[in-house]
Parts: C-alpha cells; structure tokens; sequence
C-alpha cells in the first residue's frame, strides 16, 4: 500500500510554468528523480527510499517546454453545471438537485453550456417545457461556457489551496 504521501495529487507546470495537468504524487516524484521535472512546492510529507528522501511534491515544473494541444472547450455534464452555478437553482436560490434546459428541448434548445443551468427539482418541474418569458421568469444572470487554467484541468476537482497561485484561482472558490 503506498504512503499517505504518494495517494495525492500533483499539479503538474510546462517550463514556462504554464499549468499542465494534475498527476499523482508518485509520478511527480518519478518526473523529478529521473531529473524530467523539478520541484516548486511541497508537502511536509516526505517519502524515504534505500539511498534517498524526497519531500512529496505539490507542484512540479518540467526541466524541458512541452507544447500541449488543449480541447476547445470543458466538456458539459451535470456535475459541471452544478459546479459552475454553486450547487443552487438559478431561478428560486435553493438547493440545486437537477438541470434545466432554459430554452426546453422540445423548442429547440440546444444542450450547450449556454443553455443549461441548475435547479431544483420544484422550479424543474414547475418550468416545464415553457420559456421564461411565459413564466414571468428571468435569470440572474445569463448561462456561460466555463474558461480559464482551473477550469480547464481540473474541471469539477477540488482545488487544492497550494495549486492557487499557479491556476489564477481567487481565495473565494471552496477548497
């Protein structure tokens, strides 16, 4: 069974300290002994071998410039959405328990990020398959596609406080 320090995860830097992606801490500490990464950040935790101890890495940067090709955009799934919206509904400020086409799909609504957001199962229901405007509805604040380096490699991951400086997330997004 592996050390509790070796069951984490790694943000994983470019060389230009660009992030990359998330790895598990044992890769990390492999990138970093066969001198392919090196170390920025790290844990209390340290993992000891025969002839040598390393100090579990929370953020390594590669010792060489990877260029990535990164997909378009983050993929839509409801966990996502809840993610994005804060795990309310939209329409009532409650406690979001499904999603909800805004404009429904028997009219034609697309099922995009800007057409998706979260609800709860009471205002679901109550909407429908009819448009806000026959409701007397209306959105705080219109659906958008997620963007920026968090969103793009950890999707709905939790963030870890140590990686927040490298992925331009503010202090207020839940740890």
């Amino acid at each position: 069974m592996p050390s509790p320090g070796t069951a984490g995860a790694t943000l994983l830097l470019n060389a230009t300290y660009e992030p990359l992606c998330v790895v598990s801490s044992r890769r990390a500490i492999v990138l970093v002994l066969a001198e392919k990464a090196e170390p920025v950040d790290s844990a209390a935790d340290v993992v000891h071998a025969e002839r040598v101890s390393l100090p579990v890495p929370v953020v390594v940067r590669l010792t060489r410039y990877v260029r990535v090709p990164y997909p378009a955009s983050v993929p839509l799934s409801r966990r996502a959405v809840f993610t994005r919206d804060g795990q309310v509904c939209v329409y009532c400020g409650g406690s979001a328990t499904s999603i909800d086409h805004v404009v429904p799909r028997s009219r034609g609504g697309t099922h995009t990020w800007d057409n998706v957001v979260a609800a709860c199962r009471r205002c679901n229901h109550t909407k429908a398959d009819r448009s806000l405007a026959e409701m007397g509805w209306a959105l705080p604040h219109p659906p958008r596609t997620p963007s920026g380096a968090a969103w793009r490699l950890l999707g709905t991951r939790t963030v870890d406080p140590r990686w927040r400086d490298w992925l331009g997330v503010p202090e207020s997004v839940s740890a």
